[in-house]
């Protein structure tokens, strides 16, 4: 796949509607639905197939996905806060609410579903400059300070991240 080069514009989402997407083990995309074509600007067959990092948007801080695949693959759901690229070069932010799929009957991660819903301008204007930064980190230095550095500025109570905040925006994901 060609190499998207971003550009500042954002695509608003439909807050009545999930950007859906299922991948095997690996990260792979094996389902999605429509909604999730539209807003990526790429086909469903484009889809299928590719790793999910297809929509990564260079803004994201490699811990996050650390964290992210850490938690999932140790058998745990995880809510989290993403910046994605479309294939236009514009950007989204979602909530994404990533579920694990178990073998009926030898309870093996077989893969993981994933929702995504809008998030407010708020909380993507907050977490925004904490991403940049470590982003910076990881250039600078490496993706374990990234870590010791989110670990940080978590136990100090963020800036302007309050869980008041990101528990209200949880609740409205639902």
């Amino acid at each position: 796949m060609k190499k998207i080069e971003p550009i500042n514009e954002e695509i608003i989402l439909d807050n009545t509607k999930y950007i859906e997407s299922q991948t095997d083990t690996k990260g792979v995309i094996v389902e999605c639905n429509d909604y999730f074509a539209e807003i990526s600007g790429y086909s469903k067959k484009e889809l299928i197939g590719q790793p999910h990092s297809i929509v990564r948007h260079p803004d994201m801080p490699r811990i996050i996905f650390k964290l992210l695949w850490e938690r999932i693959e140790n058998g745990h759901n995880i809510i989290t806060v993403i910046k994605n690229l479309a294939k236009s070069g514009r950007y989204y932010w979602v909530f994404t609410h990533f579920e694990i799929i178990r073998d009926i009957n030898t309870k093996e991660i077989k893969g993981y579903r994933a929702y995504r819903k809008a998030v407010s301008k708020h909380i993507a204007d907050i977490l925004l400059p904490l991403y940049k930064k470590l982003v910076a980190i990881e250039k600078e230095k490496d993706i374990k300070e990234s870590e010791k550095y989110l670990n940080d500025f978590l136990a100090s109570g963020g800036e302007d991240i309050t869980i008041d905040n990101l528990m209200e925006e949880i609740h409205n994901f639902y």
